[in-house]
């Protein structure tokens, strides 16, 4: 099946075949230029109304990462704390704000968005999808990413978001894998299971 496909065949195995959610990590640093340039790929992945919510939290300083500890699951907390690098993948509930800049077409879309439940519905939907562009990113640079959802998302926004509108979504280890950093590959679903036809 891969002929069928645009990508090459290394492409394709560096972003999906052989990628995997790694559980640990060397100890090379993930420098802010290798974030620029995942932001700057992934940056082209479609929103609705081109809204771009998804932020990205680097966790650098060892205050940071000690109060974001405190908020991991026990199975998530070492290798969180011994990634090179942690980012905190939120949703900003306050998107509409910047619909000026990249909606400019439509005038008055910023004030479109009232209701604040609808709002962050919105934002957490659209930085969902711009959560997985956000990985195949980190894939594309070379990297391993471990993306995790187990934590106390409104412990992180009050400690360390507060005031700023972002809903934390996933937590995301990214560097370089390290030793037995994989678990074994789980079975994925036949396309029969997945794609039907109306």
């Amino acid at each position: 099946m891969s002929t069928l496909l645009q990508l090459s065949s290394e492409a394709q195995d560096l972003l999906f075949r052989q990628a995997r959610t790694a559980n640990t990590f060397t100890d090379e640093p993930v420098t802010d230029e290798q974030v620029e340039a995942i932001q700057d790929l992934v940056k082209y992945g479609p929103t609705a109304m081109n809204s771009q919510p998804l932020r990205v939290i680097l966790v650098r300083s060892d205050d940071a990462r000690a109060r974001l500890l405190k908020h991991m699951s026990d199975g998530n907390r070492d290798k969180t704390g011994t990634a090179p690098l942690v980012a905190i993948l939120a949703a900003d509930t306050n998107f509409n704000e910047h619909l000026p800049q990249v909606f400019p077409h439509a005038e008055g879309a910023k004030d479109w968005f009232p209701d604040a439940q609808a709002r962050e519905a919105m934002a957490r939907l659209n930085a969902g999808l711009q959560i997985g562009y956000f990985v195949m990113g980190v894939r594309a640079a070379g990297l391993a990413a471990g993306p995790m959802t187990g934590f106390d998302a409104a412990g992180i926004d009050e400690d360390l978001l507060a005031g700023t509108g972002y809903r934390t979504m996933v937590i995301v280890n990214i560097g370089h894998p390290g030793e037995n950093a994989w678990f074994d590959r789980l079975p994925r679903l036949e396309h029969e299971q997945v794609v039907s036809t109306l």
